[in-house]
């Protein structure tokens, strides 16, 4: 597959550049840095003899001219090397370093040394409908994801079947971060199912049979892996009585449909459903990592049961968003658009859905998902494109 530019920015001085395994941080920063030093924890080799002496990392870098740009892929797998990123950039502060990684678990756990602020995070996702253009179908996002790693491979459906094999050999197995692997794979089965949903904790440890605080566990591990995140509910200036709950989401939405087992019993809505909801929430979840800015993303959900998929909330926008597998619109999916607008008539509202016309439904626009996606840009406001 082609290089396809991204929306990340690097930023001018040192950053953290965190994302899942196969979502193009190599292949993006080997196309913006070409000259770059690069020393990848990744190969074993060079991950021994850093494990043994991470110090050796200032004879490398202090025989290179002063503004060379430094990338370390997967830190984590070399915490204690930090220490010695930290103390170059004190000697020589024009040097940059890129610190890359597909897990935060071990660098909390470990207690290391963040750089004390010198290098700002950054975020890498699966690919969004605006940076793909002509190349993004809704259907196959929907079926297979947009992990750059299996869209780029010749038989993407075998590439996503082991993509979840990858993570549990390389990283939860080989890193010892779960005693029973076998309690862990079927807490993975279990909490696909709810991908999309309000987050009930008890119900996936009695699905999958273990006790509560190991399943907390498992979702800490996945969350640390950046397979997985939760959605807040928005509470600002409440004023109904709220769900306390977040919303559970795997990172993209071929991974949900590669762990979400089904049968007879299952209707396809049970499925493509919440695909559909998961792949609005990637591309907004990345729309505001590629903003850098303060837009924060949560969903609304009260006591008697009005729910709105997402809010979008920052200092130039505060938009509501939901989303239905539907051709058609009825007049109770839009129950929920407009019980928000009656605590926040300052919201603007849309809906997504599966029909192919831009419908203006007493201020709210119902649009259609498949260009909406294709067209959300993180240099254009949220607001601007919910107007046909």
């Amino acid at each position: 597959m082609e290089f396809i530019p991204r929306f990340l920015e690097a930023p001018p001085a040192s950053f953290f550049l965190f994302g899942p395994r196969g979502t193009g941080k190599s292949s993006w920063l080997r196309r913006t840095f070409p000259d770059a030093l690069r020393v990848d924890f990744l190969d074993e080799a060079t991950w021994r003899a850093y494990q043994a002496r991470p110090e050796h990392l200032a004879d490398v870098v202090r025989a290179r001219p002063p503004d060379t740009t430094i990338i370390v892929d997967e830190v984590q797998r070399v915490p204690a090397v930090l220490s010695t990123v930290h103390l170059l950039i004190e000697e020589e502060p024009a040097r940059r370093f890129i610190l890359t990684g597909s897990s935060a678990r071990k660098l909390k756990r470990s207690g290391v040394n963040l750089l004390g602020g010198r290098a700002v995070l950054r975020t890498s996702h699966p690919f969004i409908g605006a940076e793909l253009g002509e190349r993004f179908h809704l259907d196959e996002a929907l079926r297979l994801g947009l992990v750059p790693l299996v869209m780029g491979s010749r038989n993407p459906a075998d590439v996503l079947r082991g993509y979840v094999a990858l993570y549990l050999r390389e990283e939860v197995q080989a890193e010892g971060l779960v005693r029973n692997l076998g309690a862990f794979t079927r807490f993975l089965e279990a909490v696909a199912f709810s991908h999309a949903g309000v987050l009930n904790v008890a119900n996936v440890a009695r699905e999958c049979q273990v006790e509560r605080k190991v399943v907390d566990g498992y979702l800490g591990v996945l969350e640390d892996l950046l397979l997985a995140w939760r959605v807040p509910v928005f509470s600002r200036q409440a004023r109904r009585a709220l769900s306390s709950h977040p919303k559970f989401f795997l990172f993209d939405a071929g991974v949900y449909r590669s762990l979400r087992r089904t049968g007879p019993l299952d209707r396809p809505g049970d499925v493509e459903g919440p695909a559909l909801e998961g792949l609005v929430a990637q591309h907004l979840r990345a729309w505001c990592a590629y903003r850098c800015g303060d837009d924060a993303l949560s969903y609304w959900r009260t006591a008697s049961g009005n729910e709105v998929d997402f809010v979008v909330y920052g200092p130039q926008t505060f938009a509501a968003i939901e989303v239905k597998n539907t051709t058609r619109v009825r007049p109770e999916d839009l129950r929920g658009l407009r019980a928000f607008r009656e605590d926040y008539p300052a919201c603007s509202s849309l809906l997504l859905y599966r029909g192919t016309e831009t419908l203006d439904l007493d201020g709210i626009q119902c649009v259609p998902c498949e260009p909406f996606l294709r067209s959300l840009r993180p240099e254009v406001d949220l607001t601007s494109g919910l107007r046909p």
